[in-house]
């Protein structure tokens, strides 16, 4: 192998090569001078970059960048003012009339106050003059940026939107009623305005939109939308119990009503729509249009996702209307609600007001328009809420009262007749339809169906529950009256904060307490009746019902209306009381055993229709049976 040797010449050749190419680069480096220069030339491209495009320029149609603009005009720049106009058209001319951009006009009347702002013409704050929050805030529906209503239109082969542009303001009186216009002007006698009335100890407002000489500005072959945004507040104690009301309801087509998912994000492209109601629980802000729109985006973002950190809006709303011009232009005759949900006061515009209430559908909604709330606004007319819930569950309980009279004498029927039940069980134990059949045959002639004077009974009651179940959480007259150590009737009581705790909470209510022991207690009155026919087949558990019941009481109501959980509570105390009533004083347990004996010697009672249909059916099935064993 030739055994390698250091080259003391190709090391001497390399250090030459790297020294000159090291030398060359020392003559090459720029002077500070040329750094300089280069410095100055990089920073002015960066800025050049920085700037929008000629293009991106024209495309933006807002009169903020237009100011100075018009404040040189104001100083006679006639090149100012050709620059204006090449920006905005013939509404230009309104923005050299409305140089202080930034004012606002206020209209009100004894309950409701609105700031209309020159830039867009439109409602920038919405106060409640009689209303407060639980901090006793007043009540903003509208503040700080949380409301946007624009339209948006094709003027002069220029896309324009009104909330980038100055209106013109005039406040007047009509009468008693406050009158302001605000004139969006592209001369002195052409204009888009808006018009708003508001006449005195009303929520609702006259609006219209109407355009006067712009035949030959704006182009009305082109798609004209009216584009109003909405953030809603949180008013009340529970930012989640709340949402839970905040709903997004609207009219369409006539007389059809419907709304968007009060949870997660929902849309809807309508047609003929007559109003929408952004509703926020207890406080209402509504569009409602003489000329139903054509069609319409209607969208709602629910934007509570954690309790403890979105503490300030409830939901995000959205409806984007397609307007219809006529031949002379814009004409719509409008009005706008910023109030209470209150179904006496929304039922008084008779506009189907009413139906942005979630009273319940069907036979609930008509159980609480036409009994619960009539009833109730008169003994809250006199009485206080609390007191007031009380007398009105004591009227519903007496209503009510024939009907549990039929379930305990059900009841107490069917302890009776355990004894003779037992015997039938013990005699066919090998044939279960044997035993449903005889029964049957005992309970027809003892008088003692468990369907006829037990369940049916019970289901006459549900539709009255359901209604008090979705009036208590929903009546205005309830929100921030105290009652006992409830500080407000339609929000949770609370008597001790606690960690959190999963579906639960994260502070203690009495009432649902009280009304859970009240339920156990009626529970464990009525379970030795209602044991003997737990055996039957379809029959529930009632051990398991025992428990359930109150528990369910216990954790699902504690976020829920004290007022709601006052009215269970009420009505369990007196559902106790009228039994031992009942059991004590009406029905004599050795009488109806002698009745009973009395019926049975005699000829047996003519099977109902129902009951001969369940019987062929049994023999039926009990005949289908045998065939298959043979």
């Amino acid at each position: 192998m030739e055994e390698k040797k250091f080259d003391l010449n190709s090391l001497i050749g390399f250090v030459l090569i790297g020294a000159i190419l090291v030398y060359m680069l020392y003559l090459q480096q720029p002077t500070p001078e040329e750094i300089e220069a280069e410095k100055q030339k990089t920073e002015q491209l960066t800025e050049e970059k920085e700037e929008p495009t000629k293009d991106e320029s024209k495309q933006e149609v807002s009169l903020t960048e237009g100011i100075q603009e018009i404040a040189a005009v104001e100083t006679g720049d006639s090149l100012a003012l050709e620059k204006l106009k090449n920006r905005l058209g013939s509404f230009a001319y309104s923005g050299t009339l409305n140089s202080a951009t930034e004012n606002t006009t206020v209209i009100e009347n004894d309950i409701l106050e609105l700031t209309v702002s020159n830039k867009g013409g439109y409602v920038t704050q919405a106060k409640l003059k009689e209303h407060t929050t639980i901090n006793g805030d007043p009540i903003y529906l509208i503040k700080d940026g949380n409301n946007s209503f624009n339209l948006q239109f094709n003027a002069e082969n220029r896309m324009l939107n009104t909330e980038d542009l100055f209106f013109e303001p005039n406040l007047s009186s009509s009468g008693d009623n406050k009158v302001l216009t605000m004139r969006l002007k592209a001369s002195p006698n052409a204009f888009l305005e808006y018009r708003y009335e508001l006449s005195p100890g009303e929520y609702m407002l006259g609006f219209s939109i109407k355009s006067q000489g712009l035949d030959g500005v704006i182009n009305t072959s082109q798609p004209m939308y009216l584009d109003w945004n909405l953030k809603g507040y949180r008013h009340a104690k529970s930012i989640s119990y709340e949402n839970r009301y905040t709903r997004l309801t609207y009219e369409y087509e006539g007389d059809k009503h419907s709304k968007l998912s009060p949870a997660g994000e929902d849309d809807e492209l309508e047609k003929k729509v007559s109003w929408m109601n952004f509703r926020q629980h207890f406080f209402s802000s509504m569009l409602l249009t003489d000329t139903p729109f054509e069609e319409v985006n209607l969208t709602s973002i629910d934007l509570v996702e954690d309790e403890e950190v979105d503490t300030v809006f409830t939901k995000q709303y959205g409806a984007k209307m397609l307007l219809t011009p006529k031949s002379g232009g814009l004409d719509y005759n409008m009005n706008m609600y910023y109030g209470p949900t209150d179904y006496k006061i929304l039922k008084n515009y008779d506009r189907n007001l009413d139906e942005a209430m979630p009273l319940g559908w069907g036979i609930f909604g008509l159980i609480n328009k036409y009994v619960i709330i009539p009833l109730f606004g008169f003994l809250s007319g006199f009485l206080p809420a609390g007191i007031a819930i009380i007398v009105l569950t004591i009227l519903i309980k007496l209503v009510l009262s024939p009907v549990q009279y039929k379930q305990y004498l059900s009841q107490m029927k069917m302890k009776i007749l355990k004894p003779e039940l037992d015997e039938i069980k013990e005699k066919y134990k090998d044939n279960k339809m044997k035993i449903q059949q005889e029964t049957m045959k005992l309970q027809n002639v003892a008088g003692a169906n468990p369907l006829k004077t037990g369940c049916l009974p019970a289901l006459l009651q549900i539709p009255v529950f359901y209604a008090l179940f979705t009036f208590f959480p929903t009546a205005f007259d309830l929100r921030q009256k105290s009652f006992l150590w409830a500080e407000d009737l339609s929000s949770f009581d609370t008597i001790a904060e606690i960690p959190y705790i999963p579906f639960y909470g994260d502070h203690i209510s009495l009432f649902p307490i009280l009304a859970s022991i009240a339920i156990f207690i009626y529970m464990q009155m009525t379970m030795g009746q209602n044991m003997q026919a737990q055996q039957q087949p379809g029959m529930p558990n009632m051990k398991f019902l025992m428990y359930l019941s109150p528990l369910f009481m216990l954790v699902f109501f504690n976020n829920y209306a004290s007022g709601l959980s006052l009215y269970y509570f009420t009505s369990n105390l007196i559902t106790i009381g009228i039994m031992l009533v009942i059991k004590n004083f009406i029905l004599d347990e050795d009488k109806i055993h002698a009745k009973i004996v009395a019926l049975k010697q005699k000829k047996p009672k003519k099977q109902g229709r129902f009951q001969r249909k369940m019987q062929e059916m049994m023999e039926q099935a009990e005949e289908q049976k045998k065939k298959k064993k043979r």
